[in-house]
């Protein structure tokens, strides 16, 4: 006669469940989500695309925002913080040369650019225009712009300078935005030490200086 394991289900461990999302994580998971989609196809992701992206059904996108627009605009918001950037050139010892630190502010703001300038232009490119309010709200240089040019004062340290540091970040970091315009301003883009070479030591050579 054939034999029967028995389990004991009261004894297995039951599962968990995976404590609630508040709005704003919820808000801010969809968001990162929708970022890359967003990189690819502009405005022309659709809201199937980024539930799947997001593993949320398509009715909670609609939930958390009230249509794709107000979505894409909160991605456009997203893309100008800088809290990355910033927390990383803030971790730069101030032991470490100053073309050393000055060249990976230049390096981190020059990807910064690119990475806010991408995601714009794409949604451009597909026919995005943002809601009045929104643009209204943020007229002016981006704040996470703003804090760049700050972190990147920082950088200079106790270096003695011709212009205050604050001067110095933004005369710094308008050659940066310049080497990344590309189309209308030539077609090399320097380096990020080969920008601070020249911002620190001029463009002379030798003698000449």
């Amino acid at each position: 006669m054939p034999t029967h394991t028995v389990v004991d289900v009261s004894e297995e461990p039951r599962r968990r469940r995976a404590p609630a999302m508040s709005p704003e994580d919820r808000r801010e998971a969809i968001v990162q989500a929708t970022l890359p989609l967003v990189v690819k196809a502009g405005a022309n992701v659709t809201t199937s695309q980024i539930a799947a992206a997001a593993g949320i059904a398509e009715g909670t996108v609609f939930r958390v925002f009230k249509d794709k627009a107000e979505l894409l605009d909160a991605c456009v918001q997203r893309a100008l913080r800088s809290d990355e950037e910033v927390a990383l050139l803030e971790a730069i010892p101030a032991d470490v040369p100053l073309e050393e630190r000055l060249t990976s502010g230049v390096a981190t703001f020059s990807g910064y650019l690119d990475r806010m300038w991408g995601l714009i232009g794409t949604l451009r490119e597909t026919g995005y225009q943002p809601h009045d309010e929104e643009h209204k709200k943020h007229k002016g240089p981006p704040i996470g712009m703003q804090q760049l040019t700050k972190a990147v004062a920082g950088l200079f340290g106790d270096a003695e300078l011709r212009v205050g540091h604050d001067l110095a970040a933004r005369m710094l970091l308008g050659a940066v935005f310049t080497n990344r315009m590309g189309a209308g301003f030539g077609e090399t883009t320097a380096e990020p030490d080969a920008i601070v070479e020249l911002f620190l030591h001029g463009a002379l050579k030798g003698e000449t200086r």
